[in-house]
């Protein structure tokens, strides 16, 4: 004869009701008073910080200052099937014209945000160098996880305004760009600001060699598994049987065999999407395989937002003004006139460059890089960076998401 209550509330049932509820919520609400895509991402973080502190045995998840790895290992997944998605979407790549503005915001806008925030970092927050070039390359990024509504269509869609193309293109190349900083704020956090040590080192390995490989690496994922989807064996391609999981195997193999040869995961999988996208670009199976893949990256954006928002009252216990100070520069000065700033001379009209420099969202990239750096380096600073990227990834979702149709509607109207 048991012991325990009939009706005994084990903690582990109590946290799947409470995400299904909170998901389902996040999704329904909006509905009720907007007929946009409903903007779920701020309202799964807030109904998750509310159950945390509201619902009796709410079990939380580890504190990811403490035990980041599984956070890590979560938003990792979720990141590459966000990016192999957004190199699916784009169905033209050409004229070579249109990736002007894409490679303005790569390569002006996101070293301003990544320096303006390290100066920032270290003038308000006093954080130690090595912890405000982490800051900076965490923040620096768009995110293809929660940028979606300001990205292209699913594949053959044709919805591929210049504004869409930008922050679709940008977003999808971003991430792994952003890596090279990362490693350089955990050189500096760990040898010093002695650049006459490591500059030549960081250089060639962490700028060069695993950018490069991650590009060669994504290019051959793709014409491999290319060549598996839709000519071998000839009688019956792999394309026909109507299985999506062949995005995530193709994905799954592509970025653990490129980290393995020490080149960038990130840029491997948006550069697989982006050429897998080019063969047979008529089938019908291109639109499956994309289908696929985020739906994954929906189920896991979920918990990790839901997540967040449990433990976001942990994160905020650390919280000051100069937090708060700093993600308000952020969102509303950094980032925009960065962007702004790096699109002077491009054919985007005035409306199209701010929507551009301001749509930039931050969220689950942000997580995954400061979980990575944490797991391999004991920042002085740690419980500030959690901090502060935790109140950004908030206020981004909440500004961005409930603005970004009013915004998208604009450029169209033009």
């Amino acid at each position: 004869m048991h012991d325990d209550p009939f009706f005994g509330l084990n903690p582990y049932h109590v946290a799947l009701a409470v995400i299904g509820i909170v998901v389902i919520l996040a999704r329904w609400l909006p509905r009720m008073v907007s007929d946009r895509e409903p903007a779920s991402a701020p309202l799964m973080i807030l109904f998750g910080a509310g159950a945390a502190m509201l619902v009796p045995g709410m079990p939380l998840p580890p504190d990811p200052r403490e035990s980041p790895l599984i956070w890590e290992l979560v938003s990792e997944l979720a990141v590459i099937m966000a990016l192999f998605g957004a190199g699916m979407r784009l169905d033209s790549l050409r004229p070579l014209a249109k990736w002007g503005p894409t490679a303005r915001m790569l390569g002006v806008a996101m070293p301003l945000t990544i320096l303006s925030v390290m100066l920032l970092g270290i003038g308000l927050e006093g954080l130690t160098v090595g912890g405000a070039i982490l800051l900076g390359a965490v923040l620096a990024p768009t995110d293809p996880v929660l940028a979606a509504d300001v990205q292209v269509g699913p594949p053959q869609e044709g919805e591929e305004h210049p504004v869409r193309f930008t922050l679709t293109t940008e977003a999808a190349l971003n991430d792994g760009l952003a890596f090279p900083f990362v490693y350089l704020g955990l050189i500096v956090a760990a040898e010093g600001l002695n650049p006459s040590a490591w500059a030549v080192d960081w250089l060639l390995r962490d700028v060069l060699y695993r950018i490069v490989v991650g590009a060669a690496m994504g290019w051959v994922g793709a014409k491999g598994l290319a060549l598996v989807l839709f000519h071998v064996p000839r009688r019956f391609i792999l394309a026909e049987t109507g299985t999506g999981v062949i995005a995530l195997a193709g994905v799954l193999l592509c970025y653990g065999s490129t980290e393995l040869v020490e080149g960038y995961g990130f840029i491997a999988v948006a550069v697989m999407g982006l050429t897998l996208r080019r063969v047979e670009e008529g089938h019908e199976y291109h639109r499956r395989l994309h289908d696929f893949s985020e739906s994954i990256e929906h189920a896991l954006t979920a918990i990790l937002l839901v997540g967040l928002g449990t433990v976001l009252p942990m994160l905020f216990a650390d919280l000051t003004w100069a937090h708060v100070g700093l993600t308000l520069l952020f969102l509303v000065v950094i980032r925009p006139l960065a962007g702004w700033v790096s699109l002077i001379g491009t054919p985007l009209d005035t409306s199209s460059r701010a929507v551009v420099s301001i749509y930039g969202v931050r969220g689950i990239g942000s997580i995954y890089y400061l979980c990575y750096a944490a797991s391999h380096l004991e920042f002085v600073n740690e419980a500030q960076l959690w901090s502060l990227v935790g109140l950004v990834i908030l206020l981004s979702t909440i500004l961005h998401g409930f603005s970004v149709g009013w915004a998208m509607d604009r450029i169209r109207e033009e």
